[in-house]
């Protein structure tokens, strides 16, 4: 039996020009992403190969309101590649955007493959409540309640892409469609199906098979487990549409660090060598995007190293600065996306003030009371001058000097 199973992966890898090699370096690679170490390698190509005996777990992937980026995100992985021979062990019933099936043929699958349970649930997009969820109708159904029909009997959900997470771009003020995240959505009907959440806009297709490689790990043992073998790391936030506090688990692996931790332009910034203006001299440089706005700083996902299109960029690479796609509320909370400071949304009817406002008023009445006991210990001969301070970074200077010499 294991030399069919061995057969059976290998032979479906060799007609997509997979070598066992790169099977077996790919399998490596999700054990680190899981979080584990090399040795748990075997044990993901037994799961793999599991699949390949015929075993296919069933899948949906279920569409709410968005703009299928993640569909494209996931459709533009390069092909031959490991990760499509991987997400082909799922037998996925339902995928609106890409299936053939239509109409009633479609809906028969999504239903029986409801009925029978034991399923995974992948779901893309916010979850649209507006208008008691007439805002979104799926054959003339609520979008909503195909959730919630379909997570009940799920053994785990994948929320894939900000949308999901959070309700994304929908979720923006004013939100009148009362786009929210599934979490927020599955509190609220009482759903307790484990979910876990894959941020950014679009998430990475790399996150979804090493999500969907951990669900086959535990899938045959017992599906419950899902999230108590999953390391995960949570965020909390109010939902202003449902008055909800909401707790989203996330894969540790993709959460664990900033994007300016790992950002390949860390040494500029170090140096204080900013890009000031695109089209300049520093851009082609390849210098820190700080200052254009790069939420770098205040973003935690691992884009720098997981990247897009198998691996080849990223958003900064290709000379975006990071809008901040991968923190909560992200479009409210960054926006302008190309500037510095960002806005807030302090709620109460208040809507959204700059940081540099608040910054003004309450770092004026900080300084004032900073000042006066400086001034009370400079008298009281506590402190002396003190070392010298630079006025500006080196490399600021020198900018600064050289706008003077061009008047």
């Amino acid at each position: 039996m294991a030399q069919e199973a061995h057969g059976a992966i290998y032979d479906l890898l060799a007609v997509r020009g997979v070598s066992r090699r790169d099977f077996l370096k790919y399998c490596s690679y999700v054990a680190a992403m899981l979080g584990l170490s090399e040795a748990a390698a075997p044990q993901i190509a037994a799961a793999v190969e599991a699949g390949a005996r015929g075993k296919l777990k069933p899948a949906l992937w279920l569409n709410g309101g968005s703009c299928s980026g993640c569909t494209e995100s996931m459709a533009q992985v390069d092909s031959p590649d490991v990760a499509t021979v991987v997400l082909e062990l799922l037998s996925v019933n339902y995928f609106e955007t890409i299936m053939a099936a239509a109409g009633d043929h479609a809906e028969k699958a999504m239903d029986d493959t409801i009925e029978a349970g034991g399923y995974l649930l992948i779901y893309e997009g916010a979850v649209m409540t507006g208008e008691d969820g007439n805002t979104l109708l799926i054959n003339g159904k609520k979008g909503k309640d195909i959730l919630q029909k379909a997570a009940e009997k799920a053994d785990a959900i994948l929320a894939v892409g900000a949308c999901a997470v959070d309700g994304g771009w929908v979720y923006a003020h004013p939100n009148p469609a009362g786009g929210i995240g599934v979490q927020s959505y599955l509190d609220t009907v009482k759903v307790a199906t484990p979910v876990v959440n894959l941020p950014c806009c679009p998430t990475s297709p790399e996150w979804i098979v090493a999500m969907v490689v951990q669900w086959l790990l535990v899938a045959e043992d017992d599906p419950a487990t899902f999230l108590a073998k999953t390391e995960l790391k949570t965020r909390t936030y109010k939902d202003s549409v449902t008055g909800n506090n909401v707790t989203l688990n996330y894969p540790a692996y993709i959460v664990g660090s900033t994007i300016h931790d790992n950002c390949p332009r860390r040494g500029h910034f170090e140096n204080g060598e900013f890009v000031t203006e695109f089209g300049s001299e520093e851009e082609a440089k390849g210098y820190c995007l700080y200052k254009m706005g790069c939420k770098g700083p205040q973003t935690y996902t691992q884009c720098p190293i997981t990247r897009w299109n198998r691996s080849v960029s990223w958003c900064v690479n290709s000379g975006a600065p990071c809008i901040g796609c991968g923190s909560l509320n992200w479009v409210d909370n960054n926006a302008p996306f190309f500037k510095r400071l960002s806005s807030m949304q302090l709620g109460g009817g208040v809507g959204n003030v700059q940081p540099g406002t608040v910054g003004a008023i309450v770092g004026g009445v900080a300084a004032a009371g900073l000042l006066a006991h400086g001034l009370g210990m400079k008298a009281a001969g506590r402190i002396g001058d003190g070392p010298p301070m630079e006025t500006a970074k080196a490399y600021d200077r020198k900018k600064m000097a050289k706008k003077g010499g061009d008047k």
